[in-house]
């Protein structure tokens, strides 16, 4: 027969040891390490707001690999498009803008700059234009919105009492390096 005093020894340590955890664990529970539901949902509420934060922040980086391939073909397509292989291209734009909008290139004088190593060579332009003032005003706004790229620097605005506005322009626009 099994001795009842080792056994009843046995079953009283091991309700004073599940005794001693039940302490420890309603501790834990009160403590402000675990917190009070409240503010276990609080923090809950402050992370989902944080996770759904950081989501619309990383939102433009899906299909990055393929945002970039897009990105390099609307470059080279830029490229292509924008700028001339030829200094010849520029002055035909040029006076093709101007017969359309009906005034006269005086004169254009045209300079290369120092190449800074790139794709791309600047030319700076200077030209005298004579024509009526509503038709410069069309030649300017043409010449923003022309398919080749163009940068105005600076107008100047002269003439005389009567006849023909004259307007001195500085632009820049620039020739794909390595063509002529």
């Amino acid at each position: 027969m099994p001795d009842l005093r080792q056994t009843r020894k046995k079953l009283k340590i091991a309700i004073g040891i599940m005794a001693g955890i039940d302490v420890l664990l309603l501790a834990l529970y009160v403590s402000p390490l675990i917190g009070s539901a409240d503010s276990r949902r609080q923090q809950m509420n402050l992370l989902q707001t944080e996770l759904m934060t950081k989501t619309r922040q990383v939102e433009p980086l899906k299909n990055l690999p393929q945002k970039v391939v897009l990105a390099n073909k609307q470059i080279a397509d830029f490229y292509k498009e924008r700028f001339p292989s030829q200094s010849s291209q520029i002055a035909t734009e040029l006076g093709k803008l101007a017969v359309a909008e009906g005034i006269t290139l005086d004169r254009v004088k045209y300079k290369e700059l120092e190449a800074g190593g790139g794709a791309l060579r600047p030319m700076e332009m200077e030209a005298d234009l004579a024509g009526n003032y509503v038709a410069l005003a069309k030649f300017i706004n043409a010449l923003e919105r022309d398919q080749m790229f163009f940068t105005i620097n600076s107008i100047t605005l002269g003439g005389e009492g009567q006849g023909p506005v004259r307007l001195g322009m500085k632009l820049e626009t620039y020739l794909k390096a390595g063509m002529q």
